[in-house]
């Protein structure tokens, strides 16, 4: 049989920032709606309650004071390939997903020049002049459509072996007058991806993209501080948080199921779901939504590995992130194996949904 070229993850890495924000940090905020921008009539610990039984995000993680998003990225890349057991110098391109650039905590302005893949090969100290490097911006899924670009370079036969990395700081970018501001986090996960010839298919085997833009490109937007007494021109996430919700249950198991489909594969051969961690009770909704389309009612408990509980949702990073944590054993009662089917999976910016099918 003829062999042919796949894109094979040889080398994962992350970078769990250092602070440690527990829901209990939000106890002294003032929350207001974001339409009618009034005050909640409840009280925190009402709404942290509920937000808590909704995402079950207990604690998110934060970068430190002096440490940006290009800085969180490199970290990560540098894990990669000591895991993969490669030096940075042979990298042929480097590719970072992320949303909003590099923000310091002192003026929190937002910088993506150059971008941050650019800065990230300097901060590693990488010389090669021929690792090309780019940003891609996609809201969360941006580590999936990153994936996505770096298997069209290795099946093109342009490019051998990179690095695609998903980082956000969130935190700066977060209205402390907001609800939502309580399911942000920050964080950094990478891939080291080769091309790899085989006569079956490994790797990457299939993936499937929606971009929604014409109905739904105003569900994740920058907009003023909840609070209108802020008294600053400072913008912020602003989330139609239901409407994000309503969108993703409807569409996502669709689209998994038609990467499932094109990789010539049934729901039974999937082992592991990689799912974007947004909050704990929409990913179970569209895990159920899958199982439905396929008329199955028995659901594996170790088929959807989470770490929101303790991470938050990290944007571009909670994929990589949590690929990597499986795959050192830092999840409980979750592991991959040789000849495993896994799905890479995300949805976010209100409009864009990826789903890869990965054999390992």
């Amino acid at each position: 049989m003829t062999k042919k070229i796949y894109t094979c993850i040889t080398g994962t890495g992350s970078y769990i920032p250092p602070v440690i924000i527990k829901n209990s940090h939000f106890l002294g905020n003032d929350f207001f709606e974001l339409s009618s921008k009034e005050r909640f009539d409840k009280s925190n610990d009402e709404i942290i309650q509920k937000f808590q039984e909704i995402t079950n995000i207990e604690e998110r993680r934060y970068v430190a004071n002096d440490q940006l998003t290009s800085d969180i990225a490199a970290y990560a890349i540098k894990d990669a390939c000591q895991t993969a057991g490669i030096m940075e110098e042979s990298l042929e391109f480097i590719i970072v997903a992320h949303n909003v650039g590099d923000i310091s905590d002192q003026n929190r302005h937002i910088d993506i020049l150059p971008a941050l893949a650019n800065k990230a090969k300097m901060k590693l100290h990488i010389k090669n002049p021929y690792c090309v490097c780019h940003d891609v911006i996609s809201g969360c899924p941006g580590w999936t459509q990153a994936m996505i670009v770096a298997d069209a370079y290795i099946k093109s036969g342009f490019m051998k072996r990179g690095v695609v990395v998903g980082a956000d700081v969130l935190s700066r970018v977060s209205d402390p007058h907001d609800r939502d501001s309580m399911i942000y986090a920050d964080g950094a996960g990478a891939t080291i991806v080769e091309a790899v010839e085989s006569d079956k298919p490994i790797g990457i085997i299939s993936h499937v993209s929606r971009s929604d833009s014409f109905m739904y490109s105003n569900l994740l937007t920058f907009g003023e501080s909840s609070n209108p007494d802020f008294g600053s021109d400072e913008l912020f996430i602003k989330m139609s948080g239901h409407k994000l919700y309503v969108y993703a249950i409807s569409t996502v198991p669709s689209v998994v199921k038609e990467s499932i489909e094109k990789a010539g594969l049934f729901l039974s051969d999937i082992k592991k779901i990689f799912i974007h961690q947004a909050n704990e009770k929409m990913d179970n909704a569209i895990l159920n939504g899958l199982f439905k389309l396929y008329r199955e009612k028995h659901i594996p408990k170790s088929i959807m590995p989470m770490s929101i509980r303790k991470l938050g949702n990290s944007s571009t990073a909670t994929v990589p992130t949590l690929l990597d944590l499986v795959l050192k054993g830092k999840i409980e009662n979750h592991e991959v194996n040789h000849d495993d089917h896994i799905i890479f999976c995300s949805v976010g910016a209100g409009m864009n949904i990826n789903s890869i099918v990965y054999k390992w």
